[in-house]
């Protein structure tokens, strides 16, 4: 007689252990989350990536070509252009998914109020 209750109670217990589950939303995974230090340096990197590769192209055409420095000054122009252009897309992902994260939490907190 106990034995039916008892699986009755099991039931309901799994099924407020499953509402409880559904009302958290799923964490972020630990190397998903960038901190503003982190998007920080990837975008001083990808400046002075784009300066290096620039003066390295520039720099090996004028020792072919025997025009030193000037191709060298123009292709470090090209990559400081190339690295503000990728810092400003960086810049661009990281506004979008911003408001993403936002509109999606006002989402939820809107559904919930209800």
């Amino acid at each position: 007689m106990n034995e039916p209750m008892d699986k009755q109670q099991i039931e309901a217990l799994e099924a407020r252990i499953a509402a409880v589950k559904a009302t958290q939303g799923p964490k972020p995974r630990g190397d998903e989350h960038y901190s503003g230090a982190n998007m920080a340096w990837r975008m001083v990197t990808e400046l002075v990536a784009g300066l290096g590769i620039g003066f390295g192209i520039g720099y090996g055409l004028d020792v072919v070509l025997g025009t030193l420095p000037w191709l060298m000054v123009l292709f470090t122009l090209f990559g400081l252009a190339a690295g503000v252009q990728t810092m400003l897309r960086t810049a661009r992902e990281m506004e979008e998914k911003k408001a993403d994260t936002r509109e999606s939490g006002e989402e939820t907190r809107g559904q919930d109020g209800d």
